[in-house]
């Protein structure tokens, strides 16, 4: 049977080439709205951190009506370190619509997605979003594509791809460039045409495959995936297991069943083939689960998903002001937090150590562990971390590295200094090419010479830059790269520092914190240009005499401190650092709080 009332698509890109706007547009035309409804902007980014960064980071799912075709349409994450997410919900779908922007082109998330999209089989349709952007270039967008689609060994049915151009902002598609379009109405005719109709037996034997976990605190784990064959009903016994044994199979009860409707879950009694659906009731489900009939058990096969490639060790907050502002505190509530967090991410993994106040947590990079830490925080969580550390693999007895793809978009008078920066964190440039007044730079780089990278390079190419990667492959170890040229301001002593101690700290070094802020010792308080770190009392007070003189009770000028944000803080400590993390406050401390200790610990070092 072929479901011609259905159409399963995912849309995928690199970050911000405009993915959530289309969808945005795409349910506003379809009628999912009312016309006096009041819709906030980039409506399926629902959390507050996906709202603030302008990022997607969950993978989200919406269906619309258009002819009387149900389109279930899957917007997924940009960011290279979510692409967990996308290679799960591919398996959900049966085409993808691939967004490339029309002035950035094809960027390092754009060929990751497409790869996996292209090795599941799945139909194509290019869509060139932006074309409203004034340095658009669309003469060469669809030759790039098509270069990348060559790269990545596309089937001949894949190439002939049609291409649409698209302004998300604006609502309009079109077949040619030179028209602008009026409506959507041109992308959801090729996606009824192009992307293939669900087809399977609705009278076979039930099979539905778990792609993707919700939660909820009343009904615990809601398993969501797509029926492969047969009949799903509320209420029906089925069996429980996964391709790969790692567990027995179970029986279990199918308590509800849900679909989706434009941004709302329906409850409904039954779904047939090809439909998404959500279930609740099963006990300890999991992605890569398979959900069969009780007189037939045949579990799917899964696509493994990618190995993570950072990790770091979080642990209880045991600083001097440890317990102040958090509302969990204790290595219970924080294991509990983590392993509940392993549920719903695919892509992390969380391991104990031999003390029971710290945990191993690996992830896809930096930013998928600085947004768990992010969330963690707004919960209520106080916690310390450490700097972040590659994951080594010995391949074939050789220690080997992950090694990053690049792609940097600098103005021309910035490349030099960006090459010199890159060449010392063993960078290797693979290509590089005019796009109008600025250059391209792609590179294959050790993920671990780009912990702390960013901010130089906002500083290099004084904020025009744009630089994004994705993981590559693993190499042979490259060597050493220097992780810091800077050292830290230590404070010396507990207290309230003053702006007497910070005018004569300042004169050291950068600071990152103001007058009125409670510190203790072994506090890093800012940054010291020479490669040292240099202890500085900020609680220091003038000693008060009967004499006086002019001029020197002048009101002292402070440079305003450096805020640092999380990645910021992320970027900066050094190995002998931690990162307090709390609900108020960030604050960097050495690993070894008591001066002289450290001082003796460094002496039996050297």
């Amino acid at each position: 049977m072929v479901r011609n009332d259905l159409r399963n698509v995912a849309i995928i890109a690199h970050v911000d080439h405009g993915k959530t706007t289309l969808v945005d547009e795409m349910l506003k035309q379809a009628g999912t709205f009312r016309e006096n409804q009041n819709v906030a902007e980039r409506v399926m980014d629902s959390n507050d951190l996906e709202r603030e960064r302008g990022i997607t980071i969950l993978a989200k799912n919406t269906a619309v009506t258009y002819k009387d075709v149900k389109i279930n349409i899957i917007d997924t994450p940009g960011h290279a370190d979510f692409g967990g997410e996308v290679e799960r919900v591919l398996k959900m779908v049966d085409g993808v619509v691939l967004l490339v922007d029309a002035a950035e082109g094809c960027m390092p998330q754009t060929r990751f997605v497409l790869q996996k999209a292209l090795e599941m089989g799945h139909r194509i349709i290019i869509v060139v979003n932006k074309i409203d952007r004034p340095d658009a270039r669309l003469d060469e967008i669809g030759d790039e594509v098509l270069e990348l689609l060559l790269d990545l060994d596309a089937s001949d049915d894949q190439l002939e791809s049609p291409i649409l151009f698209c302004s998300g902002r604006s609502g309009t598609a079109s077949f040619s460039q030179y028209e602008t379009g009026t409506d959507l109405v041109p992308l959801f005719e090729t996606i009824l045409d192009h992307i293939p109709a669900p087809e399977g037996d609705p009278d076979a034997p039930m099979q539905m495959l778990i792609s993707s976990i919700d939660y909820n605190d009343y009904v615990g784990r809601i398993g969501i995936g797509r029926v492969e064959r047969g009949t799903i009903r509320a209420g029906q016994q089925v069996i429980v297991g996964d391709y790969h044994e790692t567990r027995k199979p179970f029986s279990s009860k199918i308590v509800t069943l849900y679909q989706i409707d434009g941004l709302n879950r329906v409850p409904v009694e039954e779904a047939k083939v090809g439909d998404i659906v959500w279930i609740s009731g099963v006990e300890n489900i999991t992605i890569g689960d398979t959900l069969c009939d009780t007189e037939n058990y045949e579990p799917v096969p899964f696509v493994k998903i990618s190995e993570p490639t950072v990790e770091m060790t979080f642990s209880v907050n045991d600083s001097p002001f440890a317990g102040r502002e958090g509302k969990f505190v204790t290595s219970r509530q924080l294991r509990e937090r983590l392993f509940k967090e392993i549920l719903r991410d695919v892509s992390l993994r969380v391991s104990e150590t031999d003390s029971t106040d710290s945990f191993i947590v690996a992830g896809r990079g930096e930013m998928h562990l600085s947004i768990l830490i992010e969330t963690m925080r707004r919960e209520g969580y106080e916690l310390s971390v450490s700097t972040p550390r590659v994951l080594y693999k010995e391949i074939d007895g050789v220690k080997c590295e992950p090694v990053e793809r690049l792609v940097i978009d600098v103005p021309e008078e910035s490349v030099g200094a960006v090459m010199e920066k890159l060449g010392t964190r063993k960078a290797e440039l693979q290509s590089m090419h005019p796009v109008g007044s600025r250059m391209k730079l792609e590179f294959l780089i050790p993920s671990r010479g780009l912990f702390g990278y960013k901010s130089e390079f906002l500083t290099d190419t004084k904020g025009e830059g744009v630089i994004s990667s994705v993981f590559e492959k693993y190499e042979p170890y490259k060597g050493d790269i220097p992780r810091r040229s800077s050292g830290s301001l230590i404070c010396f002593e507990a207290g309230e520092a003053v702006t007497y101690g910070l005018f004569n700290a300042q004169e050291r070094g950068s600071l990152f914190i103001g007058a009125g802020t409670q510190v203790y010792e072994g506090m890093v308080v800012g940054a010291s240009p020479k490669s040292e770190d240099l202890v500085v009392n900020v609680c220091k007070k003038k000693h008060l005499t009967n004499t006086r003189a002019s001029g020197s009770d002048d009101a002292l000028r402070l440079v305003p401190p450096r805020k640092l944000s999380l990645e910021d803080s992320l970027e900066f400590i050094a190995d002998d650092e931690l990162l307090e993390i709390t609900p108020k406050s960030i604050r960097i401390r050495k690993r070894i709080l008591d001066n002289a200790q450290r001082a003796k610990q460094k002496a039996k070092l050297k």
